[in-house]
């Protein structure tokens, strides 16, 4: 299984979109766990993450990111913005499979 979290300012536009996420996954039999939250709960949720998902208005915190959880195997990214504001679950699903 991959674990996937999106973080955002407040989280409510990840959530929606991660919704998406997973109608996408589950219609594709894909084995994935997917959460959203704000960018300031991440660090203390205590939770497996492969990929972290970040979305455009958070994407200043790739590099400090990267820098703290790269070490330990996990890949990082920002979201695209045009998929992002689409909400297109199975673009930003898909993309970041392929980080894999």
């Amino acid at each position: 299984m991959t674990y996937i979290t999106l973080i955002c300012a407040a989280g409510l536009s990840t959530s929606m979109l991660m919704e998406k996420m997973k109608a996408y996954a589950a219609s594709h039999h894909l084995d994935v766990q997917i959460e959203a939250m704000p960018e300031g709960k991440f660090e203390n949720c205590g939770r497996h993450t492969d990929i972290l998902l970040l979305g455009p208005q958070v994407g200043y915190l790739r590099e400090d990111m990267e820098t703290r959880y790269r070490p330990a195997g996990m890949k990082v990214a920002v979201i695209d913005m045009m998929d992002y504001g689409m909400m297109d679950g199975g673009a930003v699903l898909s993309k970041a499979l392929r980080l894999l």
